[in-house]
């Protein structure tokens, strides 16, 4: 039984307070000024718009009159049975309900009760904020009891409905409270506690957690309730029976304190299983996000094993959890028979006469006190895991975050540096005894360009980090003058727009925006697409390439017009035309004179900078500019490298002949400004075949053309379909009779029981013969039986509710794992993490037992009818057209309800993928300064989902108020007809049993009302869930008849024919008419602009956009005819993305289990991470977080190097492997996979021209396919032109013979390492 609606106020307050408490007191903690609470919660727009394009509020504008009979839902209601609700026809909230102003009155009573990060001070904070309208509250619930003893059923429930809005807003803003003061600390993690959260936990902190706190506030008025009913039920039962009732009393106080450890273990178990459910969140959310990896290394199907292994555990606590859960039900449902027997039984055994009268009033007494017995469990429930979740949400707030004091900021005023870090040590690990960096001594002067450059894992990250305050600091100073812009190394690209990205907040200022496209080279890329700067380029930005969402982070950074850059490899995934025209156009054009720190791999990047410094082990190895450097050590092994890559191509056979001819411009001294061979490459490259190059953003200004679209949803009723899915999901529904028998022979009993007692009882003496006791003993007998009925049903729904959840789920994931990768970019994270949350936790836990009691409850209200009906049939006559109009307002109500459910549930998903978006880039978010432009956003997005769920609410109560009424006619009419009927019609003592059931006709219809609006809120996760059950899917895994040899590919011979490939049919081709061999056991190099369509290929190679027309054939094997999995698994990939789970080394390199200790440990040594790994702790074993966060870009890039070489298969596809890594480490990647792979097909996509040099074959994609040899033998060719400028790039750098031997000494007998700390956290 659950609480009525009279709580909803305090359930809505406290939903609103759990977002903001977590918001502002973080804010407090930090010492960060927020201005949120005084501005409008939409990002961009002025106060003005705000105000005009603001909702009317019809619950706001309601006069005293609507508010007492919800007639302000009215117009909603009308709407809604005309046609499907969309958002904009649901009206606002109200100011005082709306995000913005309850996070300003909250923020106010933080700061002034100065409150402290725990569960007592939050309670008692958030009791501050809702005292007036919980105390109102609370008034009307006192009375409502009282009325309810005295039998005032018309002031009872006018009185009781006037409580409910006040219920309703109280947990509205409740929810508020949770999400607000979760999301700030989103933003304000420092790198510790973000390895011990990850996102799928703060996820179920906001999905989950908060909605069990939330929960509690619909209990509040129990806890003024269930004293006064408890106390006014002893007194009747003392006035009635006197001493007779001791025993009665002294059960009711048994069974009350019975809920005591009870409630301890369902504490226990409800923290179990909030374990559980977030170790499977961490896992789906990291497997949903990389997923395009997981079916590149055919590890998809190995991870939704691992997922269902997770599930298996939740599975477990879960059963154990609604096993007390049936225990409970079957206890205090059996309660009230337990009492009357003992009440009964003390007062035959002390001869007190039992009259009908005595019999009937002690019967409708403990009825009464059904209440209270049914809702303490469920009170006490809701507290344990209120307190379980409140507990992991305050120590989740208590986390440490980015200390306010890490860095120094100035205004940039006349001071002569724009960065200073004096005497710097820094760790990413506290307790680290040696820093990740130390000795830093910088000052970096206005207008500076400074490089930083060293090998993998020497800390060139790092050091970017440590001035923008993102590295814990052990000891020094840092200063930064000026505003700062940050561009990481792996890209973070928001939903939306091209433009939405570039100007991530700024206003638009046309020419400042064309400046920042000129020089980020985008004209060419947007100008492509039909709809220009305005193309949806997805979640994550998974429509564009990696080179050109580096170009749209650096073009962000750009328009903020900073003083200082801080740029991470910004050339990395660029090809070598868009690096140069970065370097000249952007970092020494647009900002010369900006001060700029970039990290970069690249040697001819340093030739211009004003000081280098180069990073080793943790220290400023050495600092100076370029001529000064190169006769240093450290430096040296850099320059070295380059050196060496640059002496590969001049060297390598047809290069030399091509460059002899052109010998007059290598020897001309090369300057920054573009040479006419540059020109020219540039020029044909960026107009390189528009048609062929890869633009999966090609868009119609249509809705259809959109990447991201509006969430599907169905409308009007919920489909039978769905219920029909539903209950036949466990065992084709076979318990669903069994259930509906057990309540049938329950209600049965019940009503025999109460018959029994009241016919064999005299209307006014009780009867002393031995027979009394006889009749006594067939109603205990009577009694017991319904309450084993009680018994097999709770366990029925119970078993039945966990299987049928875990079939929806099973099917879910599976239908998602096989989805094809159009739907991942099409569809936000949010969306799918919402069904497998908050969707997947209403069905564990709620949607069976909803069911059911709505079921229960309906049958109870109808079995009520046919005793009246029975006792006296004359009643038929009102009875008749009252259930007509009943069912006619059900359905009124149900076309609306419906769909703000559906409404409420969609607006869920963006709060959640804002969530993500805001967890993945929060350091950007905090370089930028934008933290309160995103917690205005997500005040925006708290106010679209409360808007239907608030009307939901009201909704319900809407209807249960009218049917209320109805009631009230019906039972007033009901005891007129009982005493007009003709004297003897009626047995007095039947009659009184009758009128008992009369009594509660009013609270069983407004239970059925309730209960039924649930079940088709609940039903509509269900819904959702089924969606996703029937997504398109990818080819077969395996197609049986069509298996491809074991010992496939044996040679790796790659035949392409009529190639024509697109990524939707209303798209435009990205490759057309390719045709190409690749011999067996070659190599060839793929070029290209960024964007050309290389990636592509190879997406198509795997299948993961299957061609249009044309076929792929692998030693003679067309890949379209076999299955997926025995495609994938036999081909290797080292893709540009360097992707690491949450985990272990030992997981993330060999996650099947496949290999021994002794090849794994060969295959970290070859990666050159053999000493890193052995410097840990745990080695193996050492720990990896989420997206390897904790482990540098280009370790991590050689941690995927180690899965290729640990698999090794005939055919390896590298998809810009070393682009992450500096050019030594680069150079012996190479030498490493020629060895490993020498018998092997590869296809190696690159921009460093020394990697593709010595390939058998070249393919420049539209263009031109042969041998280098050949293509530099003819001077239009793309290639040619290419190495040629590469080539001429040896003459910027000159050292000595000496150093040059030293370095190539080391480099070719392997002795370089790399740097033994770790660079990332």
């Amino acid at each position: 039984m659950k609480p009525t609606k009279r709580t909803t106020t305090t359930h809505l307050v406290a939903e609103a307070n759990g977002f903001n408490m977590v918001y502002k007191e973080t804010a407090n903690q930090s010492g960060i000024q927020f201005t949120c609470g005084t501005q409008e919660p939409f990002p961009d727009a002025s106060k003005e718009e705000n105000v005009k394009n603001r909702r009317k509020s019809s619950y706001g504008e309601a006069t005293i009159s609507q508010h007492f009979t919800f007639s302000w839902m009215n117009g909603l209601l009308a709407k809604g049975a005309n046609k499907p609700l969309n958002e904009d026809d649901i009206p606002d909230v109200g100011k005082e309900e709306s995000a913005q102003h309850i996070s300003r009155i909250f923020s106010n009573i933080i700061v002034k009760g100065n409150f402290p990060l725990t569960v007592s001070s939050i309670c008692k904070a958030a009791f501050l904020l809702i005292w007036k309208k919980a105390a109102l509250n609370a008034t009307f619930g006192v009375l409502s009891v009282v009325a309810s003893f005295v039998g005032a059923y018309l002031i009872k429930d006018f009185v009781g409905y006037l409580s409910a809005k006040a219920i309703e807003t109280l947990a509205y803003r409740q929810w508020f409270f949770g999400s607000l003061q979760v999301y700030q600390k989103v933003l304000y993690l420092s790198s510790q506690s973000r390895q011990k959260h990850t996102s799928g936990e703060i996820i179920n902190y906001v999905s989950v957690d908060i909605e069990r706190i939330v929960n509690v506030a619909w209990y509040v008025n129990m806890v003024f309730m269930m004293p006064i009913q408890i106390t006014l039920a002893t007194y009747i039962l003392w006035k009635n029976l006197g001493l007779g009732s001791l025993a009665g009393i002294a059960t009711t106080a048994i069974i009350m304190l019975c809920n005591i450890p009870f409630t301890r273990i369902q504490k226990r178990l409800h923290a179990r299983i909030m374990k559980a459910k977030d170790d499977r969140m961490d896992m789906t959310s990291e497997v949903i996000r990389s997923m395009k990896i997981l079916k590149l290394q055919a590890w998809d199907i190995q991870y939704l094993r691992k997922l269902e292994y997770l599930r298996k555990g939740e599975h477990l606590w879960l059963w154990e959890f609604l096993r007390l859960k049936a225990l409970l039900a079957f206890m205090f449902w059996g309660a009230p028979a337990v009492i009357s027997i003992m009440t009964f039984a003390s007062c035959i055994l002390m001869g007190i006469p039992l009259t009908a009268g005595r019999v009937l009033s002690t019967l409708a007494t403990v009825n009464i006190l059904k209440e209270p017995i049914f809702s303490l469990p469920e009170l006490l429930t809701a507290f344990a895991q209120g307190k379980v979740s409140a507990d992991r949400i305050v120590s989740y707030l208590q986390e440490e975050e980015i200390r306010s004091d890490a860095i120094e900021e100035v205004a940039i005023d006349e001071n002569e540096f724009s960065a200073e870090i004096d005497q710097g040590a820094f760790s990413w690990k506290t307790d680290a005894k040696i820093p990740t960096l130390q000795d830093i001594h910088v000052k970096i002067h206005k207008g500076m360009k400074v490089a930083v450059c060293g090998a993998v894992g020497s800390g060139k990250s790092s050091l970017l980090s440590c001035v923008l305050g993102e590295m814990p600091k052990v000891q020094g100073t840092v200063k930064v003058f000026g505003t700062k812009a940050y561009v990481p190394q792996s890209s973070w690209i928001l939903s939306g727009t091209i433009r939405e990205n570039i100007l991530f907040g700024s206003p638009f200022e046309t020419d400042r925006y064309e400046r920042t496209i000129e020089a980020c080279a985008l004209v060419k890329d947007i100008g492509v697409f039909s709809d220009g700067d305005m193309t949806d380029i997805g979640e994550r930005g998974t429509t564009m390439s990696g080179g050109q969402k580096q170009r749209i982070q650096i073009a962000r950074a750009v328009y903020k017009d900073a003083d200082v850059y801080l740029l991470d490899d910004p050339f990395s995934a660029v090809d070598p035309q868009t690096g140069r025209h970065l370097y000249k156009k952007c970092l020494m054009g647009v900002l010369r004179d900006k001060t700029v720190l970039y990290v970069t791999h690249q040697v001819e990047f340093l030739v211009d900078a004003d000081l280098i410094m180069v990073m080793q082990n943790g220290r400023i190895a050495q600092a100076g500019k370029f001529q000064e450097l190169q006769q240093n050590m450290a430096f040296g092994v850099i320059f070295g490298a380059h050196f060496c890559a640059v002496k590969q191509v001049c060297n390598a056979k047809g290069t030399s002949i091509y460059l002899s001819k052109h010998h007059a411009e290598s020897e001309k001294v090369p300057s920054i400004n573009e040479s006419d061979a540059e020109k020219e490459i540039s020029s044909k490259w960026q107009n390189t075949n528009m048609i062929n190059c890869r633009q999966e953003v090609f868009r119609d200004n249509t809705e259809e053309g959109k990447l991201l679209q509006g969430e599907e949803r169905e409308n009007g009723y919920i489909s039978k379909q769905v219920y029909w899915s539903y209950l036949t999901a466990a065992r084709g529904g076979l318990f669903i009779p069994m259930i509906i028998a057990a309540q049938c022979f329950f209600q049965i009993f019940e009503v025999g029981s109460n018959y029994w007692m009241a016919s064999a009882c005299h209307p006014r003496t009780g009867s002393k013969s031995k027979m009394e006791s006889t009749q006594f003993m067939v109603y205990v007998f009577i009694s017991v039986g319904s309450a084993l009925c009680i018994l097999i049903r709770a366990v029925l729904v119970a078993v039945t509710g966990l299987l049928t959840s875990e079939k929806l789920l099973k099917s879910m994931m599976h239908c998602i794992f096989h989805a094809p990768m159009s739907f991942f970019d099409s569809t936000p994270t949010g969306r799918i993490l919402n069904r497998a949350s908050i969707d997947q936790s209403v069905l564990d836990l709620e949607t069976a037992s909803t069911l059911s009691e709505s079921t229960f409850s309906v049958m109870q209200f109808l079995g009520t009818i046919l005793i009246i009906s029975y006792v006296s049939w004359p009643v038929l006559i009102i009875f008749i057209p009252s259930i007509l109009i009943c069912i006619r307002y059900q359905r009124y109500y149900s076309l609306t309800a419906t769909e703000l459910a559906r409404l409420s549930g969609i607006q869920k998903a963006p709060i959640l993928h804002h969530f993500g978006e805001t967890f993945y880039g929060a350091a950007i978010i905090r370089a930028f300064r934008q933290e309160d432009r995103f917690y205005r956003s997500n005040l925006s997005l708290l106010d679209n989902h409360s808007r239907p769920w608030f009307h939901l609410m009201a909704a319900v109560e809407w209807l249960s108020f009218r049917m209320n009424l109805l009631c009230n006619f019906v039972f007033g009419f009901s005891l007129v007809l009982l005493v007009r009927l003709p004297q003897g019609f009626v047995n007095p003592s039947i009659g009184g049993l009758v009128v008992m059931y009369a009594w509660n006709l009013n609270t069983q219809l407004s239970e059925a009302t309730r209960n039924i609006s649930r079940a088709e809120a609940n039903m509509i996760s269900v819904e959702r869930i089924l969606q996703y059950t029937k997504l398109p899917s990818e080819a077969p895994t395996i197609t049986e008849g069509s298996k491809p040899p074991m010992a496939w590919p044996e040679f790796g011979m790659i035949s392409i024919s009529n190639l024509e490939v697109r990524y939707a049919e209303h798209l435009p081709s990205v490759l057309k008419n390719i045709t190409c061999v690749i011999p067996a056991e070659k190599t060839v190099g793929i070029v290209g602009r960024t964007g050309s369509g290389k990636s592509t290929l190879v997406q198509v190679l795997f299948r993961i956009v299957e061609p249009r027309e044309g076929t792929i054939k692998i030693d003679s094997i067309d890949i379209c005819k076999i299955g997926l999995h025995d495609l994938r698994s036999r081909i290797c990939i080292l893709p540009q993305d360097p992707v690491m789970f949450d985990g272990t080394i030992r997981g993330n390199l060999d996650p099947m289990n496949e290999y021994p200790d002794s090849r794994i440990w060969e295959v970290v040594d070859k990666c050159q991470l053999g000493n890193v790994v052995r410097s840990t702790e745990k080695k193996l074993d050492e720990i990896v977080i989420e997206n390897g966060d904790n482990w540098s870009m280009g370790q991590r890039q050689l941690f995927c190097l180690g899965r290729i070489l640990l698999r090794k298969s005939k055919i390896l596809v590298l998809d810009e492997a070393t682009a992450s890594v500096d050019s030594a480490t680069d150079r012996i990647i190479q030498e490493i996979i020629r060895q490993e792979f020498k018998d092997c097909t590869v296809l190696a996509i690159a921009h460093r021209m020394n990697t593709v040099i010595d390939s058998d074959l070249i393919l420049v994609l539209g263009e031109e396919y042969d041998a280098p040899t050949k293509l530099l033998q003819r001077e239009d060719s793309t290639f040619s032109k290419l190495t040629k400028e590469y080539s001429q790039q040896s003459q910027h750098f000159k050292s000595s013979t000496a150093m040059h031997r030293m370095v190539l000494t080391d480099l070719n007998t392997g002795k370089m390492e790399l740097a033994s700390g770790q660079a990332g956290w």
